[in-house]
């Protein structure tokens, strides 16, 4: 039986790595926009985006907009193949048959 990821099994980095994945590669989002999209609270979001830079599977940069601070995120190449590799394993898990 495969093995799930557990940096993208708990349920808000999931849907972190979900939200991020249907960007076009190398695409980034404002974190607002992305705490919007995923009803999280600043303070939650952060949280697991931390959890999954540190594993490498997103890129946080900040910059400006003029004089406001942005911060931006997209899902890193590794991220992108984790998430398929869970994907993958979540199928096997539903239909062992295939």
């Amino acid at each position: 039986m495969t093995e799930l990821d557990p940096v993208i099994h708990a349920q808000a980095r999931l849907r972190v790595v979900a939200s991020l994945s249907a960007l076009n590669v190398g695409d980034k989002i404002a974190f607002p926009r992305l705490q919007e999209l995923l009803a999280m609270t600043a303070g939650n979001l952060s949280v697991h985006l931390r959890k999954l830079e540190d594993a490498g599977y997103v890129e946080i940069s900040k910059t400006h907009r003029g004089r406001t601070p942005a911060t931006l995120v997209r899902l890193s190449q590794r991220g992108r193949l984790a998430f398929e590799e869970y994907t993958e394993a979540i199928r096997a898990l539903l239909d062992p048959t295939s």
